[in-house]
């Protein structure tokens, strides 16, 4: 039978991060002492009194259909977040939750985006962005970076980028995979020239929560109600609260567009999973406590591995101001990210993501949601790694 594969999906490139991630772990269940730098999850549990509400709810029967676009407390839950953490105002029915913050990406891109027109992306960026728009029919148009700018777009990169065609920037602060924030001041001028060009923004506010060394997260809706009407803020409960395999995302958006992608969410994936919204309520709705000792336990591994980082021959890494990622430097080093990481893993079983999945192949990407032990272990051997190659 000659099967006939759709040229989108055809043209897609895997996910590199899970691919990488399958392999360490397989490589671990198989009895090998492997590291892991590539997940982008916390190593933290899930805190209690979260896991607490879903149980409940699955006592309690809690587990059939919902409304497609989350139950009305936990939209409510998520308006209050907005307003109290953001200072922003929106309706429940500007709310809609997904099955994760992935899902909500796609659920933006395709609303708003159609044949022929162009997505903005940073670079590096989130490996998923660019084939998300490409399943939308639009083409993703890249903004390289560096770490001479801490991997920030600049506006005059931004406007000479935008033409007829463009229908949305893709904004990601604090980022994945780098760690850079923003400035409340980069981010507005940033926001001005897609107001001024007419232009959507997609802004990616899921790692909200991690910030570092005096670092601020402002959302780009919140300078004014022009910046509010071109913004649809994508985030979720998987990094601050821990809870990745919930798959429990959400957004916010002007009212036509939300009522748009949930016409989309009905015809896909239609509610997210009754009980975990439950979960979700407790969530945003309890105790914040958990933040304080996460975020104290990473900035502790982020500086230590950030100077092991720079003290070996070859790497150059600045330091990262949110999520839990490092993007080291390896260009010294004579070898392409996607081989470098291949025989890293293979010679010393160290398990990181190449650069080039995000758009820049002269990068690493390095987790540090790890125990200081793992930190400490992977980086001795990737520093032995390192001494191999400059022979």
């Amino acid at each position: 039978m000659n099967y006939k594969i759709s040229p989108r999906a055809a043209s897609l490139a895997p996910s590199l991060t899970l691919a990488i991630d399958s392999k360490a772990k397989a490589m671990k269940a198989a009895g090998e002492d492997v590291v892991g730098f590539g997940a982008g999850e916390p190593d933290f549990d899930t805190p209690q009194h979260i896991k607490d509400a879903c149980a409940k709810a699955l006592a309690d029967g809690f587990t059939k259909y919902t409304p497609s676009s989350g139950i009305p407390e936990l939209r409510q839950a998520i308006a209050d977040k907005f307003a109290r953490d953001n200072g922003l105002t929106y309706k429940p029915s500007q709310i809609i939750v997904s099955c994760g913050g992935k899902h909500s990406c796609y659920n933006v891109i395709l609303a708003t985006c159609a044949e022929g027109d162009e997505v903005i992306i940073p670079a590096p960026y989130w490996l998923s962005y660019p084939e998300m728009a490409k399943l939308a029919g639009a083409t993703p148009v890249i903004l390289s970076t560096s770490d001479k700018t801490e991997f920030k777009v600049t506006p005059e990169q931004l406007r000479a980028a935008i033409t007829s065609r463009t229908r949305l920037f893709i904004l990601n602060s604090p980022s994945n995979p780098t760690g850079s924030v923003y400035t409340p001041e980069e981010i507005k001028a940033l926001g001005d020239i897609c107001v001024e060009k007419g232009v959507l923004i997609m802004s990616d506010e899921i790692y909200e929560q991690l910030t570092y060394d005096g670092a601020t997260h402002k959302s780009v809706a919140s300078f004014s109600q022009a910046h509010y009407d071109h913004t649809i803020i994508v985030h979720g409960l998987a990094k601050a609260w821990s809870m990745t395999g919930w798959r429990l995302g959400f957004l916010a958006a002007p009212e036509p567009i939300a009522k748009a992608i949930d016409a989309i969410q009905s015809h896909s994936t239609s509610n997210p999973t009754s009980f975990a919204q439950k979960g979700g309520v407790a969530a945003l709705n309890g105790p914040q406590d958990h933040l304080k000792s996460w975020l104290a336990e990473y900035a502790k591994r982020r500086t230590y591995a950030w100077q092991k980082l720079n003290s070996i021959p070859g790497i150059s890494c600045v330091n990262s101001k949110g999520a839990f990622y490092l993007f080291p430097n390896i260009s010294k080093l004579g070898l392409k990210s996607a081989d470098f990481c291949a025989r890293l893993l293979e010679q010393e079983k160290v398990a990181a993501v190449p650069g080039i999945a995000f758009g820049a192949d002269d990068y690493l990407r390095i987790s540090y949601a790890t125990s200081l032990a793992n930190i400490e272990k992977g980086l001795d051997r990737l520093e032995r790694f390192c001494k191999t190659l400059a022979k």
